[in-house]
């Protein structure tokens, strides 16, 4: 993985998030990572966001990762998730902005930034979606919102995930019955001794998703002539 970048995002008045960015030579695809409840430890060091981070990484796709308001060096305070959708949408238009005019963008996320990710992939700004640990067991956060039945989908989640149990995911793949769904053998919700089986499905995920999604690029290209 090439080494990161760091840079500073501005969102709005007075926001301004510290952050981390890849760009391989030659990449077509970014990926949004979001970390976990601010409010409860979260932050762009959690060990997940970091698997996740390198694992794409070492595909040869670009990465952001980011401190949500009120979180680390970034400014502001914690928006209960309505705010914290700005801040990843200002990172998605950081990465997009520094990747070639045609490049695909994925949002990710871990547990709370799971929802976030969701939620703005849902308003357009993402061609595919990667949550890991969605707390979808949570009042609040028992459904995902409305996505476009195209859209490529990965759920990691553990077995014995506290936040996410199994009538969630069951509900979940009856819902979306084309997402990718794995179930981690092992782990619970902080994913402690099984980052790489979780890292090892994310990366299958990606490599068949950015084959699609720039099949799909060279169809539309190929229909525009």
């Amino acid at each position: 993985m090439i080494a990161e970048q760091a840079v500073t995002l501005s969102v709005e008045a007075g926001i301004a998030l510290e952050a981390r960015i890849a760009i391989p030579d030659g990449a077509q695809t970014g990926v949004a990572m979001c970390h976990p409840h601010p409010l409860y430890g979260g932050d762009m060091e959690n060990p997940v966001v970091v698997r996740a981070v390198e694992v794409t990484g070492e595909l040869g796709l670009a990465t952001i990762r980011f401190n949500f308001r009120g979180v680390g060096g970034s400014t502001g305070t914690h928006g209960s998730g309505d705010a914290e959708r700005r801040d990843l949408a200002a990172a998605v238009a950081h990465l997009r902005a520094a990747l070639p005019a045609d490049s695909t963008l994925i949002a990710a996320g871990y547990s709370f930034g799971a929802m976030v990710a969701a939620h703005v992939a849902a308003a357009g700004e993402a061609a595919a979606l990667a949550l890991i640990a969605p707390p979808l067991g949570l009042d609040g956060y028992r459904r995902l919102p409305e996505l476009p039945a195209t859209m490529p989908l990965f759920v990691g989640v553990g077995a014995s995930d506290e936040y996410c149990p199994p009538a969630a995911i069951e509900e979940l793949r009856a819902h979306r019955p084309h997402a990718q769904i794995t179930v981690v053998p092992g782990a619970n919700h902080f994913f402690f001794g099984t980052l790489y089986p979780l890292g090892a499905a994310l990366a299958d995920w990606l490599r068949a998703t950015v084959a699609t999604l720039r099949a799909g690029q060279a169809r539309r290209a190929g229909g525009a002539g």
